[in-house]
């Protein structure tokens, strides 16, 4: 095996530019010895992941965290090649004829199915389609949703409903203020939505969304929000739970939530109403063939396993009209070409990161950190630690020796030899800098480019 040297150092290649993928690449970077050279690739030209096409565009201050991962990108050894699809452009087999390891981040891309008759109908969608295309994401600018209908129908109750239903309910010029998409800034400006009904199939002690999300649905301009008095009741095995192990912040959300009986502003345009112990059984289909309602099954909460309480059907349903539902029910990965896969948890078996096979042993050199490693779990944060797991094991693995042996060739070589246009970090940073002072014009955090062409195509423009 060829040993590395000050010269030349381990070669790693990072797949997926999101949060796993920097905190990974910031941990290996800032090893001395051996010294460690990073290559991170991206389908798209942009970096960071669902930081860019995931967090709200009303929630700026969370994107700051890029500044750490704009300073792991300054870092000797560190090089972007965006625009560059794995599984396409690159092969399993190149990324082992010029890299010791590879370490894939890829997230998981999917929303979780409802499994349920009318999934499928129009105006039925899914959490992910919305979100990315009010965040601009270049995959799903093109779509379309009915935001005519005056009553939508969020299944979910975890950040990403949330942010589906705080979305719907924010004025337009609480939006101007955002870096939200322009194709979405126009059609939330002709949103006839009135009434956003959020639906959890567990109680409100369980309730997935964090305190300050919670929080924030009752501090929008011209939107209400909504409890009932009877769901805010808790039952007796939730009682125990919180008297046996009691905990602040599952006290400070109800606490908010029953503050929300009776309304937070009953008189403003939109109204938000969270509800619990419901599950959709079937969406029905109007006479457009689109969403015309649902039915729901009301709940109860029995023991499961471990300490988590399980909603168990009453048998007692009840109708509810809506004409749009957004599903945000969880998430789930996508295959990756020629790495083992879990279909039935949506990741990639491993064993603290390293990558498993089904004979049980380890395939060598290859790795996982983030979603695609543990599954949708956590915050962005969470990705530290998680990535830092893996990446202790890769140098561990360096230094036993188990890795790919590669050969010289400069992957910037094979790909300008490809004839793909990848986007370095440089480039990156000129889109920004673009997006930015378009924003600047109008009093925007920024205007993103929606399109993989158009940022081509400015980039071909710059000096």
């Amino acid at each position: 095996m060829v040993m590395a040297t000050n010269a030349s150092p381990w070669k790693i290649a990072v797949i997926g530019a999101g949060p796993a993928g920097f905190y990974a690449a910031e941990h290996l970077l800032k090893q001395s010895e051996p010294p460690i050279a990073v290559d991170m690739f991206d389908r798209l030209p942009t970096p960071y992941g669902l930081v860019r096409a995931g967090v709200a565009p009303d929630h700026e201050k969370i994107k700051n965290v890029t500044r750490v991962f704009d300073k792991t990108a300054e870092r000797d050894g560190f090089r972007f090649f965006g625009n560059v699809h794995y599984g396409t452009d690159i092969t399993l087999d190149d990324l082992r004829e010029h890299y010791h390891q590879v370490y894939f981040s890829t997230g998981a891309q999917v929303d979780r199915s409802l499994g349920i008759e009318g999934e499928a109908l129009p105006r039925s969608h899914s959490a992910t389609e919305f979100v990315a295309w009010y965040n601009g994401h270049p995959d799903f600018q093109d779509l379309d949703f009915d935001l005519s209908q005056e009553r939508v129908v969020v299944i979910g109750v975890g950040n990403v409903a949330v942010d589906v239903a705080r979305i719907l309910c924010r004025t337009v010029d609480e939006l101007k203020r955002t870096d939200i998409a322009d194709h979405a800034l126009s059609r939330l400006a002709e949103s006839r939505v009135r009434e956003i009904v959020m639906i959890g199939r567990r109680g409100p002690a369980q309730a997935a969304f964090t305190l300050p999300e919670i929080k924030e649905l009752g501090q929008m301009e011209d939107a209400g929000v909504t409890t009932l008095a009877d769901d805010m009741v808790l039952d007796a095995h939730s009682l125990a739970r919180l008297e046996e192990n009691p905990d602040r912040l599952t006290t400070k959300k109800l606490e908010i939530m029953r503050s929300y009986v009776g309304g937070s502003n009953p008189d403003a345009k939109r109204q938000c109403i969270v509800r619990f112990l419901l599950s959709p059984m079937a969406i029905h289909a109007a006479s457009d063939g689109g969403v015309s309602g649902m039915t729901l099954m009301q709940n109860r909460l029995e023991p499961g396993r471990g300490s988590r309480l399980s909603a168990v059907a009453t048998g007692k349903t009840m109708a509810l009209s809506c004409g749009l539902v957004f599903r945000s029910v969880g998430y789930h990965g996508v295959a990756l070409p020629e790495i083992p896969f879990r279909e039935d948890w949506g990741t990639v078996p491993n064993e603290l990161g390293r990558v498993t096979q089904d004979s049980g042993e380890h395939m060598e050199g290859v790795y996982v950190g983030g979603w695609i490693k543990r599954g949708p779990t956590g915050i962005i944060g969470t990705n530290k630690p998680d990535a830092i797991e893996t990446a202790t094991c890769m140098l561990d693995d360096l230094a036993s020796g188990t890795s790919f042996t590669p050969g010289t060739k400069d992957m910037a070589e094979t790909l300008r030899a490809r004839g793909i246009r990848y986007v370095t970090y440089a480039d990156w940073k000129r889109i920004d800098a673009l997006e930015t002072e378009n924003g600047r014009a109008q009093g925007r955090p920024r205007v993103k480019f929606t399109r993989v062409q158009d940022m081509l195509s400015a980039l071909s423009r710059q000096p």
